[in-house]
């Protein structure tokens, strides 16, 4: 399952690391050319300024995601 998100700075990165460690499952963002585990705060760094996608595996319900996802905006 995948989602649109815009990273606009060090604080929603932050936020994303957070809400990323609190998820009893995994969650990645990735771009055309990278992939990385929200919960590696240094990746998430070079995310800023981006339009990522925010990745789950199938099983996690897209109500969930929907409202991870909005939390991390």
């Amino acid at each position: 399952m995948v989602k649109k998100l815009d990273i606009k700075d060090r604080d929603q990165v932050e936020k994303i690391n957070e809400l990323a460690l609190e998820t009893p499952y995994e969650v990645w963002l990735s771009t055309d050319t990278l992939m990385l585990d929200a919960r590696s705060l240094l990746g998430l760094y070079a995310l800023i300024g981006k339009r990522v996608n925010v990745v789950a595996d199938d099983s996690v319900s897209p109500r969930s995601l929907d409202r991870l996802v909005a939390r991390m905006a």
